[in-house]
């Protein structure tokens, strides 16, 4: 069972503003070294999400943090960097990784990979897996999904569940 992803925890928000909160929690608790592998159908919330991780690492332009899909990547500086990646046009993607842009996802920040399952050979095994659906029945809400290998995750993610479920 080593180094097969496992779910690690499963949260339901209930707006957009709860699913851009929980990613400003967990960008509070991120290291560098560490990456994020975001899974979902357009509009799901990946880029969303990717904002208040950006604003939970403290790092520059996070209130501005867009999709980078007609870029190979967006850098944002700070304390701890974002390196965030867009894999919805894989071709374009893979030639930025072939040519050394891997060093990226496991470089000296967090690197965040939307569309990242377009991605999933160039995808460091340690990423942390986080799957975004639309309920119909609650359409403003989601769920989202983390998945991984235990190790930094597990403690972390128990950290994150428990301050999400205070705030409800």
């Amino acid at each position: 069972m080593c180094g097969e992803r496992k779910i690690l925890l499963q949260v339901e928000t209930r707006s957009p503003g709860e699913t851009e909160a929980l990613g400003r929690a967990l960008g509070r608790r991120l290291q560098a070294g560490l990456g994020l592998a975001l899974v979902g159908e357009l509009g799901a919330g990946k880029t969303l999400f990717a904002r208040g991780v950006a604003q939970g690492l403290g790092v520059e332009g996070a209130d501005e943090v867009a999709s980078p899909s007609y870029l190979l990547m967006l850098e944002y500086p700070g304390p701890v960097p974002l390196y965030h990646f867009d894999g919805y046009f894989a071709s374009k993607e893979e030639t930025f990784l072939t040519d050394g842009g891997q060093v990226l996802l496991e470089g000296d920040g967090v690197a965040l990979v939307e569309w990242a399952d377009r991605l999933e050979e160039w995808i460091p095994p340690g990423f942390l897996w986080i799957r975004f659906q639309c309920p119909h029945e609650r359409p403003m809400g989601r769920v989202l999904t983390f998945s991984g290998v235990s190790d930094p995750w597990e403690a972390l993610l128990r950290d994150l569940d428990r301050e999400t479920r205070e705030r409800q």
